[in-house]
């Protein structure tokens, strides 16, 4: 977890590791809960966008609010529900763990309210990436790629001694002594992380997404089918 880390002067996000984005959803609103030392930051409703990699969320801030950006890794992230109230937007909801470095210490609850939809496929998506993460094969994305976009996206420096993008492919995160404490993927790059490696995702399982609905929705399936 990192606070005001990901985004740029113009507004758009910053893209750790030169990383895919999965998917992205507009109108959402992201607000805290029992948050350790209850720092100013978090207080209040945040307005933004929400960005989905292989290996975190990113939360992207519109207006003047002192939260300007949020990244949550995977293996931070515990507990999440996707709820359905029947007379307000669907959410994620779950719990997020403070990371060294990241800006802040402790622990709190998260909720991203989709106002304009996208809740139930984002947090299916979410539940994948994070799957193949923890498997050492990152999902992508080809229709995006891995450079500079027009609506914004920038790939973050790499951290001192840690991995530059590669052209053309998956730019692997630095190592846990760098900024974020992901290993690196084996000299194979794709294929399966041996085991035990102390890859961060084996130790969250934890990020299982539940569907809690007000109303029947037969429709849905379960979100674990998505695997």
């Amino acid at each position: 977890m990192a606070v005001n880390r990901n985004h740029s002067r113009e507004g758009g996000v910053v893209i750790p590791n030169a990383e895919s984005v999965l998917k992205q959803c507009k109108d959402v609103e992201l607000s805290f809960s029992d948050v350790t030392g209850k720092p100013e930051i978090f207080k209040g409703t945040k307005k933004g966008m929400l960005y989905l990699t292989p290996y975190r969320m990113i939360f992207v801030s519109k207006g003047k609010d002192p939260m300007l950006s949020f990244m949550m890794p995977f293996y931070l992230v515990k507990g999440c529900s996707i709820e359905q109230p029947v007379f307000s937007a669907n959410y994620i909801k779950g719990q997020i763990q403070a990371e060294a470095g990241g800006g802040w210490e402790g622990q709190g609850t998260f909720k991203l309210a989709f106002n304009s939809g996208g809740a139930i496929e984002f947090g299916q998506l979410m539940m994948k990436a994070a799957s193949s993460a923890s498997s050492g094969v990152p999902l992508q994305n080809p229709g995006y790629g891995y450079t500079p976009f027009p609506g914004g996206y920038y790939p973050a420096p790499p951290a001192p001694g840690g991995y530059s993008p590669m052209p053309g492919g998956y730019a692997a995160p630095p190592p846990p002594n760098g900024s974020y404490p992901y290993a690196p993927p084996p000299v194979n790059a794709y294929g399966p992380a041996p085991q035990p490696m102390g890859h961060p995702y084996a130790q969250t399982p934890g990020l299982e997404v539940v569907i809690l609905s007000s109303l029947s929705s037969p429709s849905l399936g379960d979100p674990r089918n998505a695997r």
